[in-house]
């Protein structure tokens, strides 16, 4: 199959298991966000090995589109942490940060623009599917509220919670997923901001017990989860230089990835990098 009838078998094929009517769109981009918002909504089940090799090939061919960005692309020296802004599904590092929902399943939400859509789409319905698997195992706490989807129940995840997977069509090796504060009011108390630390300690943790060497941390909880973005910043920067020197030569070297302005401005400032 050349590319435009692998990317429509493979919408052909979640419109059937989504059990939903569609035109396909003529043009690729069309189908390229017909395809995502599909498998943004995609419920977990089994999957075909053929359209599994299918989904594949049309995400690589994505991520050659968008170019992948190495650790030495952005490393001046040996400092950490570094600081880069773009599109954290491009960087090849050990492991990069996804600012998760309590489902720990990504984004239901078509098309939506936060980083958790934007990670779980490029990756694949294999990331969903290990999520999903890892969030109704008979190992895993009892939290409430639970709740049931395809006769399958699942658990929500404590905030502070992190899940490591693999990374399937990203360029990275693992992705680690956290569930930040959420700060209704957009003043987050002195628990959630330790909330939010914990975030970034366990993240760490997780890493480096899984042999990852190089970790991107995403901007957690600011966005939708409205966590200052100063503040939150303090907190993150603060928190990985304290592990840094706790740890020596055996922490992770991160590299800080922001995606608007703002955040370049502000992690410049408080990295030294302005």
């Amino acid at each position: 199959m050349d590319r435009i009838e692998n990317i429509d078998f493979c919408i052909r094929y979640l419109l059937e298991q989504n059990r939903t009517q569609a035109d396909i769109p003529a043009t690729l981009p069309e189908k390229q966000r017909l395809l995502r918002a599909l498998m943004n909504v995609w419920e977990p089940q089994p999957l075909s090995e053929e359209f599994l090799h299918a989904q594949d090939a049309e995400l690589q061919a994505q991520l050659q589109d968008k170019g992948v960005v190495s650790l030495e692309d952005i490393a001046a020296s040996a400092d950490t942490p570094l600081l880069w802004q773009g599109d954290i599904t491009r960087l090849r590092v050990d492991a990069i940060v996804n600012a998760s929902n309590s489902q720990m399943m990504g984004c239901w939400h078509p098309l939506h623009a936060c980083i958790d859509n934007c990670i779980h789409s490029a990756a694949g319905l294999q990331l969903r599917a290990e999520c999903a698997e890892a969030m109704s195992g008979a190992e895993c706490p009892p939290v409430h509220p639970e709740y049931t989807m395809g006769g399958t129940t699942y658990r929500h995840a404590f905030t502070s919670e992190t899940l490591i997977t693999e990374a399937y069509n990203l360029p990275c090796r693992h992705v680690l997923h956290t569930v930040g504060p959420i700060i209704p009011n957009g003043v987050p108390t002195k628990e959630q901001e330790a909330q939010l630390a914990n975030c970034y300690r366990n993240c760490l943790g997780l890493a480096g017990s899984n042999g990852c060497h190089s970790i991107a941390f995403c901007c957690i909880s600011t966005g939708e989860f409205r966590f200052p973005n100063r503040r939150a910043a303090e907190i993150a920067v603060e928190t990985v230089k304290a592990f840094q020197c706790g740890r020596n030569a055996r922490a992770p070297r991160v590299v800080f990835n922001v995606f608007k302005d703002i955040d370049y401005d502000i992690y410049s400032q408080l990295l030294g990098k302005d």
